[in-house]
């Protein structure tokens, strides 16, 4: 989905945070939850993310953060990339403005939610596990409220299957 050697790109920028810094976290939360390969990572426009949405989930709106895991390659026992994460900037501005913390916590809280999904978590099958895992990891962090809690029992966050 993203062209280049860049494991961040910032299609719209964010005050405090840069895409060395957000390649940093994305690092540690790779570690914390044993993920093998890179994860990129695409902040975007509302425009950009109802078109991935559309395209990949057939659903016609934006929506906050999309997980594409990268298929399993039977040739290779570790995976290269782990896969890709797309970001609305527009969204995760809302949901900041709304929970009062700054918009670059709010990138980084749906940076861990979609690592998440790329390691294999699925909240809207799991009975909870991804929630708490969620909730271990962003204290461990230093993150506020996730996505699973504030969006109980109706989650706009979907993990999106990458289409051959």
């Amino acid at each position: 989905m993203f062209a280049g050697e860049k494991v961040v790109i910032f299609r719209k920028t964010i005050a405090g945070l840069s895409p060395s810094t957000l390649e940093r976290f994305v690092l540690r939360a790779r570690k914390m939850v044993r993920l093998a390969g890179t994860a990129n990572i695409l902040i975007t426009n509302n425009s950009e993310m109802r078109s991935l949405n559309r395209r990949f989930r057939k659903v016609d709106k934006p929506t906050d953060v999309l997980s594409f895991p990268s298929p399993p390659d039977e040739n290779r026992p570790t995976r290269r990339v782990a896969g890709e994460i797309a970001i609305s900037v527009d969204i995760a501005r809302e949901n900041a403005r709304r929970l009062r913390h700054p918009v670059a916590e709010e990138i980084k809280i749906l940076t861990l939610h979609g690592v998440l999904h790329l390691a294999g978590f699925d909240h809207e099958n799991d009975k909870g596990e991804m929630a708490r895992k969620e909730l271990h990891l962003r204290q461990a962090l230093k993150l506020n409220t996730g996505l699973i809690e504030r969006a109980q029992p109706l989650s706009r966050s979907r993990s999106a299957r990458r289409m051959a």
